[in-house]
C-alpha cells in the first residue's frame, strides 16, 4: 500500500484536486483507511473511485466514519469489491443520520444480499441528497426488489438514476439491469449533439 500512503499525504495538504481515480490499485483495507484519514482534513475532493479493488466490510467502517463528517464527497464508486450486508450496513447507518453531500453511490458487484441492499435503500428515504444509486450484480432477493422499486414508483429514484428497473411476473417483482451508470461515458462520448441526459451519468 506504499502508493496509497502517499496519495493520502497528498490529500492531506492538496485542496484544488476535485477527482481522485484508483480503479484496479490492489487496495486492500490499510489502504482504504491511509485515504479515509486524509479525507477528515481534505475540503475539496468531491468523487472518489475505488472500484475494482480487494476493499471488505472492514474498510467500511473507515468510509462510514469519513461520511459523517466530510461534506465535500458527492460521488463514491465501490464497484467491484467485497463490502457484503456489513459493509452497505456501515454506509447506510452514515447516509441515514449524518450525511448530507453524498448524491451518488455506486455498489455494483460487491456479494451485498438483501438485508443490506434494503438498508441502502431505506437511507434513500431520509437522505434527500443521496439521489443516484447503482446495484447491479449484487445477490437481490424479493424484499430487495420490492424496495427499489417501491422507491422508483414514487419517485423518489428516478429511473435515469440507477441501474436497475422493476418487472413483474407471475405476480412477482424483479429487477432488470439497464445501462446507466457512474461511467456511462467514460471511454465513449458521442461525435456530435448531445448524448445523453446528464442526470443518468453522475
Amino acid at each position: 500500500e506504499e502508493s496509497t500512503v502517499h496519495v493520502g499525504c497528498m490529500l492531506k495538504e492538496n485542496h484544488c484536486l476535485v477527482a481522485l481515480h484508483m480503479c484496479k490499485h490492489d487496495m486492500k483495507n490499510s489502504g482504504i483507511q491511509q485515504l479515509c484519514d486524509a479525507l477528515y482534513l481534505n475540503s475539496s475532493l468531491r468523487y472518489l473511485d475505488v472500484s475494482c479493488n480487494k476493499i471488505t466490510h472492514d474498510g467500511m467502517v473507515y468510509v462510514a466514519d469519513v461520511l459523517k463528517s466530510n461534506t465535500t464527497l458527492e460521488v463514491i464508486d465501490l464497484s467491484f469489491n467485497r463490502i457484503e450486508n456489513a459493509g452497505a450496513n456501515y454506509l447506510s447507518e452514515a447516509l441515514t443520520s449524518h450525511n448530507r453531500s453524498l448524491k451518488a453511490l455506486s455498489v455494483v458487484s460487491n456479494n451485498i444480499e438483501g438485508e443490506g441492499l434494503v438498508a441502502l435503500s431505506q437511507s434513500m428515504k431520509t437522505n434527500l441528497t443521496f439521489s443516484h444509486i447503482y446495484i447491479w450484480g449484487n445477490k437481490f432477493d424479493e424484499a430487495t426488489c420490492v424496495a427499489y422499486s417501491h422507491l422508483i414508483q414514487m419517485g423518489r429514484l428516478k429511473p435515469d438514476n440507477t441501474d436497475v428497473e422493476p418487472f413483474v411476473v407471475d405476480g412477482h417483482l424483479y429487477l432488470a439491469e439497464v445501462s446507466n451508470g457512474l461511467k456511462k461515458h467514460y471511454y465513449w462520448t458521442s461525435t456530435y449533439g448531445e448524448s445523453y441526459d446528464h442526470s443518468s451519468n453522475a
